[in-house]
């Protein structure tokens, strides 16, 4: 082979594999790509849910941490993960919406790419085991949600094998993008993007695994006399009522919240009146 031979067939080499691998698309451009895009969906009115993260730390507070921890007991995740927090830093997440055993997100990359991951429900008897486990130490729906709990009741939640989070051969993960791996750097994003959701909006775990996070308080109930359960209010009314003091909403019999009544926010706004 000539000298000018090998540098043809080198060079053909190279563009086969720039068609194969698109080029690198910097994080500036990237996130003016991300823009267009949010405009885009915002016109035509879908929705948009970016995940928005503020400093180093993907998550915060005790169920997003927890997420995030669970996400590294995953070794055959290890090598795609720290890709995905780079991504989930950049704000590359774009919309992310949690459902019943579904997360569904769009991931800015080189290009704009759907991700999907679907979770089995968390079993029923896995599930009957937790809330025994947590029967009685768990007061109220604030105390849930702010993950303010006991020693007990944190690893009884967060124990890899029998705990709320779901085990990798539960989880099924799709992306638009070319990269065939089984986990690409964009469904990484969307995990950990995920856990960032959970620090603000915690129940949606609840959601995702399929189950109803007040039996947790109703569980505590279990744990008094017979006369105590018998005559005492339920633990959802009482968790209601707390939701109601802290956000200053007031929820009606389902436990559904909107804005404060007329009548409520005048009461709130009266001055009290000295004899």
């Amino acid at each position: 082979m000539t000298r000018a031979e090998f540098k043809g067939e080198t060079t053909e080499r190279i563009l086969a594999y720039d068609y194969d691998y698109p080029p690198y698309v910097s994080v500036a451009e990237r996130r003016r790509r991300a823009a267009r895009a949010v405009a885009m969906r915002k016109k035509k009115g879908l929705a948009v849910d970016p995940v928005v993260i503020e400093g180093r730390a993907i998550a915060r507070t005790f169920w997003g941490k927890a997420w995030c921890d669970h996400l590294g007991r995953y070794s055959d995740y290890a090598n795609r993960l720290p890709r995905g927090r780079t991504y989930v830093r950049n704000g590359s997440v774009l919309h992310l919406g949690i459902a019943r055993a579904r997360v569904d997100a769009l991931v800015q990359g080189t290009e704009l790419y759907e991700v999907v991951v679907t979770i089995d429900p968390l079993p029923s008897p896995q599930w009957k085991r937790v809330v025994q486990s947590c029967a009685g130490q768990i007061d109220s729906l604030i105390e849930l949600v702010q993950g303010k709990l006991s020693s007990g009741v944190m690893k009884v939640v967060t124990e890899p094998a029998s705990g709320l989070f779901p085990q990798p051969r539960q989880i099924r993960m799709g992306c638009s993008c070319p990269d065939s791996a089984g986990m690409c750097k964009h469904i990484a994003a969307v995990l950990y993007g995920t856990g960032a959701r959970l620090d603000c909006k915690p129940e949606l775990l609840f959601v995702l695994r399929g189950v109803d996070h007040l039996d947790l308080i109703a569980g505590a109930d279990k744990g008094g006399s017979p006369q105590t359960r018998r005559k005492g209010p339920s633990r959802a009314k009482i968790a209601n009522a707390d939701l109601s003091n802290v956000f200053g909403i007031e929820l009606d019999s389902n436990g559904n919240g909107g804005p404060p009544t007329r009548k409520a926010a005048g009461r709130a706004r009266q001055p009290s009146r000295t004899k």
